[in-house]
């Protein structure tokens, strides 16, 4: 266990936090390397997952590329390609087994591997993503936050503890916690990314929106919500301004 010492201003909220570091991945299970693989297809094998899912919730053990791709309106050949990469291999006229293929995409993405992770931010966005309870599903357990604002540091959020911000480099190698998860406003989210590299971080998931300056070995992964909302706006507020005979001949 790791006792956390807050300072007296918090003592009302908790004066220790312990974690348990036998809950964490001391020694993480490696995966052989697999080949590289397009975005596009890393994008796709989520979306064949849940279609997997599905059909083995309605009893189907089988199923083929061709049937995939009608379902999922792609091209079979594409499909095949895509399944490839995970390095499972169809077998003629009988196709795949569903669970076998449902667990061959779970090993690719490293979804059956639970990767823990640290959160900077609890604000709404952080409290939000503290509480998304599918993140298991999907391989991912965000194991403590980190703020800098004394009112939050020692509150628990989804049974989950603010630490200060300043313990995150420290804990972190100690935990093997090698992800990362930055909610913070822009203008603090370098700071956070540079104490996440000096304490062993290997990859960033960054809601924040600015560009991280990090070094070349280090996986950052952008999720833009302000240029997904404007995208989406402008399709919408494009869509009020096509003519009407327009769009009934679509």
């Amino acid at each position: 266990m790791i006792a956390v010492t807050f300072p007296k201003s918090i003592q009302p909220y908790t004066r220790y936090v312990l974690i348990d570091m036998n809950l964490s991945n001391t020694f993480p299970l490696k995966r052989p390397d697999a080949p590289p693989i397009p975005q596009p297809s890393l994008s796709r094998l989520p979306q064949y997952h849940h279609y997997l899912v599905e059909l083995e919730a309605k009893g189907i053990s089988k199923v083929s590329c061709s049937v995939i791709g009608r379902d999922l309106n792609l091209v079979p050949v594409q499909v095949r390609k895509d399944l490839q990469y995970t390095g499972i291999v169809g077998k003629p006229k009988t196709g795949y087994s569903v669970s076998e293929l449902i667990l061959s995409i779970e090993t690719f993405l490293g979804w059956n591997n639970i990767n823990e992770a640290f959160l900077v931010g609890a604000g709404n966005l952080g409290t939000a993503l503290l509480g998304h309870e599918r993140f298991s599903k999907f391989g991912l357990r965000i194991v403590a936050a980190f703020d800098t604002d004394p009112a939050k540091i020692g509150l628990w959020i989804h049974e989950k503890a603010v630490l200060p911000l300043e313990k995150l480099s420290d804990l972190a190698p100690r935990m093997s916690i090698h992800l990362g998860i930055i909610t913070t406003p822009p203008h603090v989210a370098q700071a956070v990314a540079d104490e996440m590299v000096k304490g062993g971080i290997q990859a960033i998931w960054n809601f924040a929106p600015v560009k991280l300056k990090v070094p070349g070995h280090i996986i950052v992964h952008n999720e833009d919500l302000y240029n997904s909302l404007a995208s989406l706006s402008w399709k919408l507020a494009r869509r009020f301004r096509v003519p009407i005979q327009e769009r009934e001949a679509v």
